[in-house]
């Protein structure tokens, strides 16, 4: 859980993916159209993504990936992401993550 919550701090955007997942790819797109560069840590590429995945299910993130994270604080997986960007608030959060200026 220290790794999740320290990879996630050291970024504006983070993004908790796997590198066959359609989904984290898509989110992926979405963040860079948005004007984002978010950190992209692939689990299935490092060597203690096992033990990260299990950190990203005790927060919730059910599936597991992708775990998005803005400004440091749990946005939620793709449905929550996908959610958010339709209401705007996405946008806004960020913004005021630094992440994108305006």
């Amino acid at each position: 859980m220290d790794r999740v919550e320290e990879l996630a701090r050291k970024n504006a955007a983070v993004i908790f993916t796997k590198s066959s997942c359609c989904m984290c790819h898509s989110i992926k797109t979405l963040f860079y159209d948005l004007g984002a560069s978010p950190a992209i840590h692939e689990l299935d590429k490092d060597a203690r993504g096992r033990e990260m995945e299990w950190a990203l299910r005790r927060i919730g993130c059910n599936p597991s990936v992708p775990a998005v994270f803005v400004g440091g604080k749990f946005v939620g997986s793709a449905k929550d992401v996908i959610t958010s960007h339709v209401d705007g608030s996405l946008k806004q959060m960020l913004i005021a993550a630094r992440a994108i200026w305006f």
